[in-house]
């Protein structure tokens, strides 16, 4: 809800105020979740007695979106449900479906890696282009899409930015797994979002390679030889024994659990290792560009 200081009207938001929170259609998951949230919306406002204009009214909203959102057609911000629930005297049952909700605001590809990534006990990761996901700050994050064109929207960045740090949970995770990680030397000096926001990011690297089932090394920028030319590698290995693995390099970056073209991952993977800085010498080389940044 916003309010003009000059003419004191209040304006209720509209569909224009916010931007990037439609359902996407081929998520199925998403889509139920929300058409559930709205139904339960539409039942207890109904139950109350109260109309989709007096209760738009109440919380902020027009009615528009507010038929929209219970027609499971928007995505509810959290916000939104905290105050449905008070308005509609709920007792926590509508603020209690912020969490599914809040999964849903994440892209259908993010939700699914960040479920391989929380089983996985191993994880061998290289990203030629930029600091990988699982190692970047909000900071970092925002400023890495922000550089996207045609650009995203600024709901967009937030959510997107919202999703890579949701995966970070993966170093919260009891037991541990193993983290190998590439990065390359020029990912660590290009400044994406300022000077500050690179500090950070050093620092956060930094933090991240004195974890004991973390290993973290640097490709220099003065090597004659690299393996890793082709593209990323991410492989995934689970407790079962079972693995997958994804690169642009391999069947269009689609993910494989081939054990031929796994393989091929591994090697390739194990090349770039033994051709990059030992995680020592990379941890002092970080300290080194911390200290020029």
């Amino acid at each position: 809800m916003s309010v003009d200081s000059e003419a004191g009207v209040r304006r209720l938001k509209s569909e224009a105020d916010e931007p990037g929170w439609e359902v996407d259609p081929d998520d199925d998951w998403g889509v139920a979740v929300v058409a559930t949230v709205g139904r339960q919306l539409r039942l207890r406002r109904e139950a109350v007695g109260m109309r989709a204009a007096d209760f738009g009214e109440a919380v902020g909203y027009g009615e528009d979106m507010v038929y929209k959102i219970e027609g499971g057609k928007r995505i509810p911000r959290p916000e939104f449900l905290d105050k449905a629930d008070e308005v509609l005297d709920a007792g926590g049952l509508i603020a209690a479906m912020k969490e599914d909700v809040r999964k849903v605001r994440y892209p259908k590809k993010v939700r699914d890696l960040a479920k391989l990534e929380a089983m996985a006990v191993e994880l061998q990761l290289y990203d030629p282009l930029n600091i990988h996901g699982l190692l970047q700050t909000p900071e970092y994050a925002r400023g890495l899409l922000l550089m996207r064109r045609p650009a995203y929207t600024q709901d967009e960045v937030e959510r997107m930015a919202a999703g890579r740090m949701a995966r970070k949970s993966v170093f919260e995770r009891d037991p541990a797994p193993e983290l190998s990680f590439v990065l390359e030397e020029w990912t660590l000096r290009r400044p994406l979002g300022g000077r500050t926001s690179l500090r950070r990011q050093l620092e956060h690297l930094l933090e991240v390679a004195h974890m004991r089932n973390v290993e973290l090394q640097v490709m220099p920028m003065d090597r004659e030889e690299h393996a890793g030319l082709a593209g990323g590698i991410e492989v995934l290995k689970f407790g079962d024994g079972s693995a997958v693995g994804r690169s642009p390099a391999v069947v269009s970056g689609r993910p494989v659990t081939e054990p031929r073209q796994l393989r091929i991952l591994e090697l390739r993977y194990g090349i770039i290792r033994a051709q990059a800085l030992t995680p020592r010498e990379s941890t002092a080389l970080i300290e080194q560009l911390l200290g020029e940044t």
